[in-house]
Formats: structure tokens, sequence, C-alpha cells
């Protein structure tokens, strides 16, 4: 009995050995595979986040939404270049912006003038400190912006002006016309178009491009394509065409109206600018611009037209801080006429302070109170409302030059009632001594005012309404006013 059971026992464990040994390799080959598996996943984790931090550098940190599980791999490689906006810290990552801001406090524009100046290191204006709505070029380090705004000015003048379109001063009539009565405008001309390109150079220095047009072309009601700007900037080397040295922007007070105050600088010149650091929140700029000897002759029957022999020259002072700035200016040109038989030529220049100051703050926006001082002897070319009036000089009948002197202040003040609502005061004033030997009816002085309430209930749109007061009179003491009513809708493009 006793070997019966022996024998049954090693019959046992014949049978069941290789199944046991069989069972005991296939659960050291499961935990092999499962090791094996654990490391794939691991890797492919690795590779992802390699992935993931190569498209960091060329694409926004926000993740792109997964496409259709039923997308073909076509469209999911099109939805993987999608050309997405550039946030601003990858603006700073890719050298497009100076690492030291201007400290200028933000604030709200109609005109937007000041997102197309040129600054030092190609700053971020005030305006946009963030500078938002750029696109990246795929496959390059190039992003671009396309901006601008189109605004409808709807104006009822209560007499007769020279200028429907926009309010200048010195295109009221005088002496009033017999019909001096009012006039209802509907126009759209302020529309305009922007591309802003930006990009790091082997220079270790930012290169921009700015392009901007309007429809001002042409005479009043016409819509013509106008450029404004189109200009060059690498690093601080500006080449173009655009706002000349001598004008501050950032002083020019915040008006539906297109031209602004009549003793403001605010002209467009094609030029080579070279900005210089003067320390961290000053610096200097260099400039040399298109010339243009805008003459007259006291007899009307002389043949004189004006001849350029030099640049105008201008340089440029200005220091920033959190309070606000400070522009001082000065012009150096030279101005010359010919009849066909003879030919003269004379220095003139001038000189700007400019500025704006804080004044209080509310929410992301604060007061600011914006003004200007002008004086110079053969500048009128340089100011709104004398520029194309040929007040630069006059030739006298024995063919001698006189150049005219002119001097012109403004101030302009932004209240902010919220974030959403803001309004602004402005007023200028503009003068010419009386001269032998400028005409009756030649400039004298103007004034001009504007008092407006703008709503901006999103940073695309704004709707404003504006009370404009002008009076011009010319050098025999006759005069005459206008007030104007304006109101607008713009939107803009971005913001």
């Amino acid at each position: 009995m006793g070997r019966t059971k022996c024998l049954g026992s090693l019959l046992t464990f014949a049978l069941l050995s290789p199944a046991a040994f069989a069972q005991d390799q296939t659960q050291r080959l499961q935990q092999e595979v499962d090791e094996l598996k654990t490391t794939v996943q691991a890797l492919q984790a690795e590779v992802k986040a390699l992935k993931a931090e190569r498209v960091q550098t060329v694409t926004p940190t926000t993740p792109a939404a997964a496409p259709a599980p039923s997308a073909s791999p076509t469209a999911a490689s099109a939805a993987a270049t999608q050309v997405t906006e550039v946030p601003s810290t990858q603006v700073d990552a890719l050298g497009l912006s100076h690492a030291e801001r201007s400290p200028l406090p933000p604030q709200q524009s109609v005109s937007e003038d000041q997102d197309s100046a040129s600054r030092i290191d190609n700053e971020a204006p005030p305006t946009d400190p963030a500078l938002q709505g750029f696109i990246q070029i795929p496959g390059t380090e190039t992003i671009a912006r396309i901006g601008g705004y189109a605004k409808l000015d709807m104006i009822y003048d209560t007499r007769s002006i020279g200028s429907p379109d926009a309010f200048a001063t010195s295109a009221i009539p005088v002496p009033a016309p017999h019909d001096n009565s009012g006039n209802f405008n509907l126009q759209a001309r302020q529309t305009r178009f922007s591309l802003d390109i930006r990009r790091p150079t082997i220079f270790d220095e930012t290169l921009r491009f700015y392009f901007e047009n309007d429809f001002y072309g042409g005479g009043n009601g016409q819509y013509g394509f106008r450029l404004r700007q189109a200009y060059g900037q690498l690093g601080n080397t500006y080449a173009g065409f655009g706002w000349s040295s001598f004008t501050d922007v950032d002083a020019i007070p915040d008006t539906l109206d297109f031209a602004g105050p009549n003793s403001v600088i605010a002209t467009r010149r094609a030029g080579i600018h070279q900005f210089f650091h003067l320390g961290e929140s000053s610096s200097l700029t260099l400039a040399a611009e298109q010339p243009s000897s805008e003459v007259s002759a006291f007899d009307p029957s002389m043949n004189v037209h004006g001849t350029q022999h030099m640049p105008d020259v201008i340089a440029a002072v200005r220091t920033e801080q959190n309070w606000g700035h400070l522009q001082l200016g000065g012009l150096v040109r030279q101005l010359g006429y010919s009849d066909n038989e003879q030919n003269r030529r004379m220095l003139a220049g001038g000189a700007q302070l400019t500025g704006s100051f804080k004044l209080g703050s509310f929410a992301s926006y604060g007061d600011l109170l914006m003004f200007g001082l002008n004086w110079g002897k053969g500048i009128a070319r340089y100011l709104n409302d004398l520029g194309g009036a040929n007040l630069d000089a006059v030739v006298s009948q024995d063919g001698r030059l006189h150049i005219l002197s002119e001097w012109g202040a403004y101030a302009g003040y932004t209240h902010y009632w919220s974030e959403n609502w803001r309004s602004n005061l402005v007023y200028g004033a503009l003068r010419m001594p009386r001269s032998s030997w400028l005409g009756a009816t030649d400039f004298r002085d103007s004034n001009y005012g504007a008092a407006n309430l703008l709503w901006t209930p999103a940073p695309t749109l704004t709707v404003g309404l504006e009370l404009l007061h002008g009076r011009l009179e010319v050098q025999d003491n006759r005069y005459n006013t206008d007030t104007r009513i304006q109101g607008s809708v713009q939107y803009s493009f971005i913001k």
C-alpha cells in the first residue's frame, strides 16, 4: 500500500511539473512584456515633450484644438500649421520688443497715430504696450499685424468753411461770404489700413517695416488712395516716409476731428533718423528730412518758385518717465527761391517744446495733460494751419527774401470718467506778426477749440460726439468764425 502511494505521488509530480514550469515561464514573460510597455510609454512621453518644446519656440503656448477623429491626415496637418496670434511673451522671446518698455502711461486714442510712430529700439507705443494682434508667418521669425480702422464722420458746420472734411481754421473764409449758411457732410475718408512687420536680424537688432494709407487723396469729398507712411527701421536707424522727427505724436490731443489743433506740428516727411540713448529713459534723435521752400511773391506778377539745396536738419531730445514725457526739438533749414533770372538763399529755423503729464488714474488709464509750444522763422510749412500756404517767406519787388516768423501754443486735457468713457478739452492759438510784405487777406492769427465725449464699450469700437469752434483773422483785422458739430463711429481692426 505504501509503495502504491509513493508511485502515485511520483506519477502526479511527473505530470504536473511541466505544467507548473510552463506557467511560471509565462508569468515571467508577461512581466517582462509589461516592463517593456512601460519603457516604451516613457520614451513616447519624452518624445512628445521634446516636440512640444520645439513647437513652443515658434508657436503660441495656447494649445490648438484637436482635430475631429474623422479628419483626414491632410486636414490635421493643415490645422497644425495654422497661423495663430503671437502672445507678448513670445514677442519678447523672439527679440521683437525691447526689454525695457517705454515707461509712458497707457492711453486710448481715436487716431491711433501713436501706434505708427517710430521709437527708439522699436519700442511698443503707450497705446499698445503688449504689441497685441501680431501673427507669425509660418517657417520664419517674422511677425505681422494688419491694422487700421473704418471711421464714419457726421459733420455739420453752422457757417461756411473751405474744408468740410477736416476742421482747418485757416480755411474759414474772410470776409464771410454772402451765403454764410451751414453745411452737412457725411464721409469716411479717415478710414485707413496699416501693415506692421517685425523680425529679429543677424545684427542683434529688431527690424520693423511699417505701411499705412488713408483716403484723403484728391479734393474734398473724394476717396483717393493716399500714402501716409512707408518706412523701415533697423535697430535705431530709420529710413523712409513717416512722421517728422520734429513731430511729437505722444503730445497731440485726442480729437474726432482729423486736422487737430491749428498750432500742432503734425507733418510726415521722407527722411533718415538716428536714435541715441542718453541714459535709461532719455534719448536724442538726429534727422535729415525732405526740404521744401514754400515762398510767395509780394507782386503776384513775379514768377518765383522755391528751391532746395540741403535737407532740413532736426535734433530732438526726449525724456520719458512714469509721469509722462518732455521733448525739445530744434530745426534748421535753408529757404531759397528762383525767378529764372536770380536766386536767393537764407537760413531759417525754429524750436518746439512738447510734453504730457499723467494727472490721475482710473483702473488702467489716467487723466492726461498734453501741451505744445513752438516758435520759428520760416517754419510755416510744419504747422497745421499754415502748411501749403506759401508763408515760409516772401520775395519783395527788389528780389530780397523776407523770412516770416510765427509762434503757436496748444493744450489738451483728457479726463477718464470711467474705463469706457472719456472727454477731451482742447485749445490752440497760432500767430503771425503783421507784415508789410503780406496781403490784406493773408493769415494773421487763428484760434481752435474742441470738446468731446467718447465712449469705448469694447476695445474695437469707439463712438463720440465733438463740438468745435474756430476763428480766423487776416492781416487787415477782419475775421470770421465757424462752429462744427461732429459725431463719429469707429471700428478698429486690432485692439
